[in-house]
């Protein structure tokens, strides 16, 4: 066996992987960890009362914490990344 593993040779099998709900996923480190979200400024004025006018179609990168609320707005991956280290939160990769 080499060390260059295809996507297939590593993947875990569907049978084999953990399911866990979205609450459940929120008591393990709701407060703690934080995902990134790309959005358009529509999905952005839908789940962020409030925020003001963008054009339509803009992307928008949206931090949430891991149960869900919305945290922040930005207009670069990179300033949403920077918004949850300064608010000492984890970044996790939701697939």
């Amino acid at each position: 066996m080499t060390a260059d593993k295809s996507a297939d040779e590593t993947a875990v099998p569907a049978d084999d992987r953990i399911v866990i709900t979205p609450e459940a996923f929120a008591a393990l480190g709701g407060h703690e960890w934080a995902y990134l979200r790309e959005m358009t400024a529509e999905e952005a004025a839908t789940r962020f009362p409030g925020v003001p006018e963008m054009s339509p179609g803009s992307p928008i990168y949206a931090v949430f914490r891991a149960d869900g609320t919305p945290i922040a707005l930005t207009d670069t991956a990179e300033a949403a990344y920077e918004n949850m280290l300064a608010r000492d939160l984890r970044p996790v990769t939701v697939h």
